[in-house]
């Protein structure tokens, strides 16, 4: 019995087929025209950033700060020759090997609102058909209502859709935002940092619960391309087995 030579590159994967199962649901031509932009690639942003590899996304560009430690390996899916290292080149070698032919950019730094410039963003970017500027998707993957609120005041004028992702224990919530420049909801989820949940550092979060995250983030991405009007305003308790929608 021969083994796979873990050195010997990745076969080339027709381009025909790759997606052959999913264009009903994600229509190629819409989202070959995108770039993701995945800011935190902790417990959520990780699988946003590998559900996305596996989509099929063109463009995608990682925004972190923080190196993988041992107590990443659990709740966030990394693995342990990732130990050390940066959790962006981690999580991009990762969507690499996923799909080959995406451009992968990982960016480590922590998002100041001097980052928008850096990373070359215009008010175009969230144009669509008429910009030769790719539409903008932003995958708000933080951890902290005051990263959020930045994130936001930043980033609003320059993105198409705006996702962000929750996590606290096994409740998630997910938020979209489908004209971030004229939304006037996404904001009175910005709470102060006073009221957020503050449970045992033991029980943060789990990966199953960041993956369903993720999911139902990348659904609402698929919504939009599709263009059919994303729910704004979702929240799943895994231990309830409760589903609210606003």
């Amino acid at each position: 019995m021969t083994t796979a030579d873990p050195q010997a590159p990745a076969p080339a994967i027709p381009t025909l087929t790759r997606d052959a199962r999913q264009r009903d649901l994600v229509p190629p031509e819409r989202l070959s025209s995108c770039h993701a932009l995945v800011i935190g690639v902790g417990a959520i942003g990780r699988q946003v950033a590998s559900q996305l590899a596996a989509l099929g996304m063109p463009h995608m560009t990682l925004v972190d700060d923080d190196r993988v430690g041992v107590e990443n390996l659990a709740a966030q899916g990394y693995w342990p020759a990732d130990l050390g290292h940066a959790k962006v080149q981690a999580t991009a070698h990762l969507c690499r090997s996923i799909h080959p032919a995406g451009i992968i950019t990982p960016v480590m730094q922590r998002f100041a609102r001097s980052s928008v410039k850096r990373l070359g963003l215009t008010e175009s970017s969230a144009v669509t058909s008429s910009s030769s500027a790719l539409p903008l998707i932003c995958f708000a993957c933080v951890d902290s209502i005051a990263t959020r609120r930045l994130l936001w005041d930043a980033l609003r004028p320059h993105v198409a859709l705006w996702l962000d992702g929750r996590m606290a224990a096994e409740t998630l919530r997910v938020l979209a935002a489908d004209h971030p420049a004229t939304d006037d909801y996404y904001a009175s989820t910005l709470f102060d940092a006073a009221q957020a949940y503050t449970g045992s550092c033991t029980s943060r979060g789990t990966i199953y619960t960041a993956s369903i995250a993720a999911g139902f983030m990348l659904a609402q991405f698929a919504r939009w391309l599709r263009r059919v009007t994303v729910e704004r305003d979702q929240t799943l308790n895994l231990l309830a087995c409760e589903l609210n929608t606003l």
